[in-house]
This record gives C-alpha cells, sequence and structure tokens, in this order.
C-alpha cells in the first residue's frame, strides 16, 4: 500500500468510528447512557498502611439507593470499581453507575463532567481525524500545510482548554478558604519498570486534617509535599476550600506557581499556535501569487 493509501486509511477510519459513535450517543445506545446513573454517599473511610500502593486510591464504603426499588447498597471500591477516590471523608457524595440490575459492578467516576454522554471517544477520534487529514494535506501539498494544519489545531486546542479558567478558579477559592494543621499518616510506594528494565519508585504522602467544620478529610498528596519519601509523621498546615475540600494544597506558594505556569502555558500555546496558523495561510498565499 502506498503512503497515500495508509494516510486515506489513517483519516478514513476514525471517520467512521466518529460517526458510529456519535450515532450511538444521539440514539443512547453507549454503554455510559444505558447505565444506570446514581448519586453515592461515603458511609466509611478505610486507611491505606505505609508502603501500600496509591493504584487503588483511598479504600472507602458508598451507599447509594436503587431508583426503580428504593433499595440502598453499601458496597466497598476495593477491586476494579472505577476512578480511584483520592480525596475521601464520610458524606462525600461521588457520581456512580451501574448496569441495570448490578448494582455490585458499581463504577465510580470522577470527575464526572462530559462523561456521560458517551462522547469521549468520538471525541478522541475526532482529534486523530483532524491530525489525519493534516500530514495527508503535508503529503500532498508541502510544508506550508504543515504550519497552518498544526498551528490551527494548536490554536483551537489551546482556546477550547479550561485550565486556565480552572487555575484562576482555583486560586481564587483556595484564597478565600481555610488553613488548618495537617499530619502524614502513610506514604504509599508504588515501583515501576520502564522500557529500559529500569526500577524506579513513585512515593505519595496520605494526609489527613480536620475541617474547621470538624470533618475529617483524608487526601493523597501529589503535589505541595516536600521529600515525599521521608515524610511520614512530618506536621503540616493544609489550605482548603470549604465548600470543597477536593481543592487544597499543603504549599499554598507552590500551587500559585503551579498555577501561574499552567495560565503561561496555555498562552504560549495560543501564541504559537496562531503565529504559525498566520505563517502557514500567508505562505500558501504567496505561492498562489
Amino acid at each position: 500500500m502506498s503512503v497515500t493509501g495508509v494516510l486515506e486509511l489513517w483519516w478514513t477510519v476514525p471517520a467512521a468510528v466518529a460517526l458510529l459513535g456519535y450515532g450511538m450517543s444521539l440514539a443512547g445506545l453507549t454503554r455510559t447512557q444505558r447505565a444506570v446513573w446514581v448519586t453515592a454517599r461515603i458511609v466509611e473511610v478505610g486507611r491505606l498502611a505505609h508502603g501500600d500502593s496509591r493504584q487503588g486510591g483511598i479504600p472507602v464504603t458508598v451507599a447509594f439507593r436503587n431508583p426503580v426499588t428504593g433499595a440502598e447498597s453499601r458496597l466497598a471500591n476495593t477491586g476494579k470499581h472505577g476512578d480511584s477516590v483520592e480525596e475521601a471523608w464520610v458524606g462525600r457524595e461521588l457520581a456512580v453507575r451501574h448496569p441495570r440490575g448490578r448494582p455490585d459492578l458499581f463504577r465510580i467516576v470522577v470527575p464526572v463532567a462530559g462523561r456521560r454522554s458517551g462522547r469521549g471517544g468520538p471525541d478522541c477520534a475526532v482529534a486523530l481525524l483532524l491530525v489525519g487529514l493534516v500530514i495527508h494535506a503535508i503529503v500532498l501539498w508541502g510544508y506550508p500545510w504543515a504550519l497552518l494544519g498544526f498551528g490551527a489545531l494548536v490554536t483551537a486546542a489551546a482556546a477550547a482548554s479550561r485550565d486556565i479558567r480552572d487555575a484562576r478558579a482555583r486560586d481564587a477559592r483556595l484564597a478565600s478558604g481555610a488553613a488548618v494543621p495537617a499530619r502524614v499518616v502513610a506514604v504509599t510506594k508504588d515501583v515501576y519498570t520502564d522500557a529500559d528494565g529500569d526500577e524506579f519508585v513513585s512515593h505519595t504522602p496520605v494526609i489527613a486534617f480536620t475541617t474547621t467544620e470538624g470533618t475529617d478529610v483524608t487526601v493523597l498528596a501529589e503535589h505541595g509535599v516536600t521529600d515525599p519519601a521521608g515524610s511520614l509523621g512530618r506536621e503540616l498546615t493544609v489550605h482548603y476550600c470549604p465548600a470543597d475540600p477536593t481543592v487544597y494544597t499543603p504549599d499554598r506558594a507552590a500551587d500559585r506557581r503551579s498555577n501561574r505556569r499552567t495560565v503561561a502555558a496555555i498562552v504560549v500555546l495560543l501564541v504559537l499556535g496562531s503565529a504559525s496558523t498566520a505563517t502557514g495561510a500567508l505562505t500558501l498565499w504567496w505561492r498562489t501569487r
């Protein structure tokens, strides 16, 4: 098969997948749409022992009711039950979905935004389709299409990103939040092997704190704790949003710097994408003169 034939297959297959996926979503036939969605509440928070893996998240027991029968299910999230819970407290509400009639096969969904429509797969297929079309155009018509096509894609992706809004909202929520004492009660340990067979170890502190309202919160803190491997028993100050304790940080200054870097990165992508698009368009215009 020629290079052109391979490229045609590349963007033809994602196009078919996208059409099928969007069609199923509109018809309400995707797995997530056919599932039963309920709001669960954490009724028990377990403990991660020092040295445990963080892969399963914080062990919790959730309770939710069958919307048809009203029967309550109380089930633990041990094993493969969807997304891991990394911030837990008794009373926290979580979105849960399960096949009809099988609440034991529940899956925790965090976050929920955009995940109930069943359009995640088709959206990815569209992204692959656009990349394929740009590469195909480059092969057929030359490098200006690389500047124009990929510049346009980068600009669109940066413009559609919620990162700037999320970073600013997080900063505002923490700025008006509260600060309470906290303690590292455990440190998880995970060993990974890369493609060369080399092992590296990842440590994640487990932090416990009590809000000013008296709620005991346990979190897996990926950021904000220096020397995580040796942090067991360390006393900290946690800044958190009273309306949503999932928004927290053990290092307010570092969190602000991270938010500024996020905003700067998106701005840079917008500038570079726009410049690339404009350069490609001007180059094509010049060639046609």
